[in-house]
């Protein structure tokens, strides 16, 4: 099949899959050099960072051609450079890898991102000195879209209240065979505004109609004319009851929930977010549950992670119309080692020399 540059593609469509360029246009020539390159070792050495990110239940295979492999649960920034020395492969979750380390590195051919985003990379000094980066992909589309509607459920229909007012004796001293103290909302026909329209918001809407909802997607912020698949993006905020974000946290989207955007939301919406913490300003999200502009919030991300002990998120955790999970969306078991399959998949085929899912634009 030909290769389509993305200059021959709309501009809105090319910086959607911008993250997918390699996909698109081909490997570089940078990357075909280390593709190359790597063949030299006899032995490869890599090595994992940051392996606590994964959880202890994960099975990690070792790689299928001959190779030195070193695990390190947690790396600190000022152990990078030591521990990846002479390695060709460097295998991270969440360590950054920026210029001035990678500079220090000349035997590094390979970053293997044991996640989807791959923020903690520079992948433009990677780009230019030959150094390929690779993603994992697909892997969560059971189980981000399975904690979304978990959260929903949970919030809409009042769970942990009910559950604490049973613990707290409430049942007993009700005068009849149940009590109403919380307000309980079906699902069905609830309007459900999706912000991202990748996969896992595909999925989620996927979901949404299962229970009788109305999915929408919303146009990109500040963007018109996409086309009948979106709704526009005011619209979905002031017709939307529950909103869920999906969207990779760029430039762009940093900050796209804010105040100004709370007080659009006509019909005091959920907010459920499981895609990346500063998508939502934070602050403005508590004001907005203050002054009663949303009904509630399930937030499964936040920046930085984790959260510090006195900030706003660990405020909102302990509402009742809020759920605060740590950052677990993504981390079924059965995807966990599906990321885990996969991330030996992408080393085996870079040394092979038919690489597979190349980064080259920011997530």
């Amino acid at each position: 099949m030909a290769c389509v540059p993305l200059s021959f593609i709309p501009a809105w469509v090319a910086e959607a899959l911008s993250p997918y360029r390699e996909l698109v246009e081909g490997p570089t020539a940078a990357y075909r050099a280390a593709i190359v390159d790597t063949k030299e070792f006899a032995v490869h050495d890599i090595v994992f960072l940051d392996r606590a990110t994964l959880g202890p239940r994960v099975a990690l295979r070792r790689p299928a051609f001959s190779h030195r492999l070193t695990e390190y649960d947690r790396t600190a920034p000022p152990e990078v450079e030591a521990r990846l020395a002479g390695a060709a492969i460097a295998i991270v979750n969440k360590v950054d890898l920026r210029a001035d380390v990678l500079a220090r590195l000349p035997d590094l051919k390979l970053i293997a991102v044991a996640a989807t985003g791959t923020d903690c990379v520079d992948k433009s000094y990677c780009q230019a000195h030959g150094i390929a980066v690779a993603n994992i992909r697909g892997y969560a589309l059971r189980t981000v879209p399975e904690h979304t509607f978990a959260l929903i459920l949970a919030l809409r229909r009042n769970l942990i209240p009910f559950r604490d007012d049973t613990r707290a004796g409430e049942w007993q001293k009700s005068d009849q065979f149940c009590f109403f103290h919380h307000p309980i909302n079906d699902l069905g026909g609830s309007r459900l505004g999706i912000l991202g329209e990748g996969v896992l918001g595909q999925r989620v809407a996927e979901i949404a109609r299962a229970f009788g909802m109305i999915p929408m997607f919303a146009a990109h912020k500040g963007v018109s004319g996409l086309g009948p698949l979106y709704t526009p993006w005011d619209e979905a905020l002031e017709t939307s009851d529950i909103i869920t974000l999906h969207a990779p946290l760029t430039p762009t989207t940093r900050g796209m929930i804010a105040l100004a955007e709370f007080r659009r939301m006509k019909r005091r919406p959920l907010i459920i977010n499981t895609a990346r913490g500063g998508l939502i300003v934070e602050e403005d999200l508590e004001q907005a549950l203050n002054e009663g502009l949303v009904s509630g919030a399930g937030i499964d991300v936040t920046l930085p992670e984790p959260p510090p002990a006195d900030g706003v998120l660990m405020r909102l955790a302990n509402r009742s119309d809020t759920i605060v999970t740590p950052h677990i969306a993504w981390a079924s078991d059965e995807a966990q080692q599906a990321l885990a399959d996969q991330l030996i998949d992408n080393i085996e085929n870079f040394v092979a020399g038919r690489p597979g899912n190349l980064v080259t634009g920011g997530f």
